[in-house]
């Protein structure tokens, strides 16, 4: 893998293509929670950038184990339908917060949504190409001669080709074929595609469920394009007129994915009889077990963000076409609200 080298390259390529801090971890930070303590407080609702899978066990984890009570948040948990319509209702207060992608919200605040990131949680970005094991592709070239799907609008399909260029593979030699999300697992289950663009935490387990397949998959971030995942969101409103609640629910949920880490089993229980329609156990642990490695950034724990990841997924998604005026990391994501301790 080349990826001080890779990520040089991309930048170059990607002009070239067609198309286009940290949160206190500790439990005893001594902060204001904004709430009374006793798990009757405020009535406070999140929305997930999609329908419930592993990797939102955490907040199911919090609500049972009493961490959003503790700092006075009775929260509501509501299924998402893509991560750009939950930061439209986060920047419409339709929701108090939002676990949303940062590329949909990069894109938002260009658009003049009053929106802004609390911090990345998946700091590793989980965008890859997946395929049955079958095929045997190692790295970036053996994609040469495959036909691989991907969904128009999204980041993948945009920087697909200068990730392609990067690691010195020819884009016209990888066939892409244009499908909606809903269809990329059935398109490779039924064997009409030899890989997918995607998310390998959340699809992946579900394809080895559907086709009993092993499912293998090589990282955008791997090979030199790491683009920052999902995290918190809040409209500039909510947190103009209520900071310490933001406060309070970044406390919690980052507590709650310190906890998770070390008792997936009871997590996955928890998660499975709270949610709405969640994939099936051995679904959902797969997804949280494969969650939990992109946690880990470079600014110094769980949530925790650096001026510099941002910088880059920044410049990726500006050089990829995805924004229309960069602007600076600060116009994205508030580190007060994460701060490293």
């Amino acid at each position: 893998m080349k990826r001080t080298a890779a990520t040089l390259t991309l930048l170059s390529a990607l002009l070239a293509a067609a198309a286009g801090c940290a949160p206190d971890t500790s439990d005893d930070d001594g902060g204001d929670s904004g709430g009374d303590g006793n798990g009757n407080g405020k009535k406070v609702t999140l929305t997930l950038n999609w329908v419930p899978y592993g990797e939102h066990a955490a907040f199911y984890y919090g609500v049972e184990k009493g961490f959003y009570a503790d700092e006075g948040i009775d929260l509501e948990i509501k299924p998402g339908n893509g991560s750009g319509a939950t930061i439209q209702q986060v920047a419409q207060n339709k929701t108090d917060f939002g676990w949303a992608d940062t590329p949909p919200l990069m894109a938002g605040i260009g658009e003049g949504m009053g929106v802004k990131s609390l911090g990345v949680y998946l700091q590793k970005g989980p965008s890859s190409v997946q395929f049955v094991s079958d095929e045997n592709i190692k790295e970036p070239a053996d994609l040469e001669g495959k036909t691989v799907a991907g969904t128009p609008g999204d980041a993948m399909y945009a920087t697909f080709p200068g990730w392609l260029e990067a690691n010195d593979v020819d884009p016209s030699k990888v066939k892409v074929v244009n499908v909606q999300p809903a269809d990329k697992i059935s398109q490779l289950a039924a064997g009409k595609v030899d890989a997918i663009m995607g998310f390998f935490h959340d699809q992946g387990p579900t394809i080895e469920n559907t086709t009993g397949e092993t499912v293998d998959y090589i990282l955008f971030s791997d090979f030199g394009m790491n683009v920052l995942g999902t995290g918190i969101v809040a409209s500039d409103k909510m947190l103009a007129d209520d900071p310490e609640l933001a406060k309070a629910f970044v406390r919690a949920t980052t507590k709650s994915w310190q906890e998770v880490e070390a008792n997936q089993e009871e997590a996955v229980k928890i998660m499975s009889e709270a949610a709405t329609e969640p994939p099936p156990d051995n679904v959902l642990a797969n997804q949280l077990k494969d969650t939990l490695p992109l946690l880990q950034g470079d600014g110094g724990g769980i949530g925790v963000n650096s001026e510099e990841s941002w910088q880059e997924t920044i410049d990726l998604l500006s050089d990829g076409g995805m924004l229309k005026e960069a602007k600076k990391p600060a116009d994205y994501w508030d580190a007060s609200y994460a701060a490293k301790g």
